[in-house]
């Protein structure tokens, strides 16, 4: 079952990988299946098949973490290579570069930021991947804000991060992006005293290097595409955060901010995106346990649930009225039920 589980982790995030790397050497029709792969493969599956797992394993098992530094150093290894796909000379057409472009992207989000997120929770050396893949892709400050910031203050007027009901996306996106950099970094400083290499000045370091990286590979136009990539995952990483902790807010007792528990992320049970998105879909479990490796992460019996897979509910989530209107229901009739506690 452990064997099983695993295989369909690897064949979920680098079978499109693969399909980006035939769409860039044979062309033709490669670039639009790997695109169709990463906007419907998923949704589809998903809906047609809504599996739930009954049970996830207990401990990890270690293959999976050599799977993580596969994903880990085949992000690093695809971004350069897209951008020379769509802005170097590399005889696409521009239909076909657009589409390998656009299924870059998703995949950058969907399953590269999932595995930079896991990698930033392990210890070194594993961490610093996941840094310098945030960094590479210019959003480095999330290495320090998710850990720092979201997760101590999720589901609080304090977290940058957790959506308010009735915010619609785009305002969450500009407030969310300019409020976890600002904290991130105050909270990174304050953990230094002033000693040491600011992980900042890291995370500024690796992004500008990108960019020369970038200019090398197509002049302005490969640094229009390095940007490009990096707004596509940065805005997919915030559509994640806000789909996923819309409305739910986490109250005072005695004084105090009640623990982190079930109760303060939106889950999606659905299997296969599941599978692409590293068990992201597990939220819940991941913010009560953040140091609980992906292919442990459970589906609490008492966490609330949407009804949508998660890739289709971030697509909800592009429209803010009808986002609201398929929310306002489900936030009210949670907020009404006694909120579960975490329990340790």
């Amino acid at each position: 079952m452990r064997i099983l589980s695993l295989c369909l982790f690897a064949l979920a995030t680098l079978g499109p990988a693969l399909l980006l790397i035939l769409g860039l050497a044979l062309g033709s029709s490669w670039p639009y299946l790997a695109l169709a792969y990463m906007a419907l493969a998923a949704l589809g599956l998903d809906l047609l098949i809504p599996l739930v797992p009954s049970a996830v394993p207990d401990q990890e098992f270690p293959a999976a973490g050599v799977l993580l530094v596969t994903l880990g150093l085949t992000c690093l290894g695809l971004l350069p290579l897209m951008v020379w796909a769509v802005a170097g000379a590399s005889g696409l057409s521009l239909p076909a570069s657009a589409a390998l472009f656009m299924a870059a992207g998703l995949w950058f989000g969907q399953v590269g930021h999932p595995a930079a997120h896991e990698l930033i929770h392990r210890n070194p050396p594993l961490s610093w991947l996941g840094l310098a893949i945030y960094s590479a892709l210019l959003f480095g400050h999330h290495a320090s804000a998710h850990r720092l910031v979201h997760h101590r203050f999720v589901a609080t007027a304090l977290d940058p991060n957790s959506a308010r009901e009735g915010e619609s996306f785009y305002h969450f996106m500009i407030r969310a992006w300019k409020g976890s950099f600002v904290q991130g970094y105050r909270a990174e400083t304050a953990l230094r005293h002033g000693r040491g290499l600011h992980p900042y000045a890291l995370y500024v370091g690796i992004a500008l290097a990108s960019l020369l990286l970038g200019t090398a590979i197509g002049g302005l136009a490969g640094v229009l595409v390095w940007l490009g990539f990096g707004l596509h995952m940065g805005s997919q990483i915030l559509l994640s955060d806000y789909v996923q902790h819309y409305g739910l807010t986490r109250p005072m007792r005695a004084g105090k901010l009640v623990p982190v528990g079930a109760a303060h992320s939106w889950n999606t049970p659905h299997w296969y995106s599941a599978a692409l998105m590293l068990n992201a879909p597990r939220h819940s479990d991941h913010h009560a346990h953040p140091s609980r490796p992906f292919t442990s992460l459970r589906l609490p019996p008492d966490a609330p649930l949407l009804p949508w897979p998660l890739p289709l509910a971030a697509l909800i989530a592009l429209s803010p009225r009808h986002w609201r209107k398929k929310m306002q229901p489900l936030v009210r009739r949670w907020a009404a039920s006694s909120e579960p506690v975490a329990k340790e």
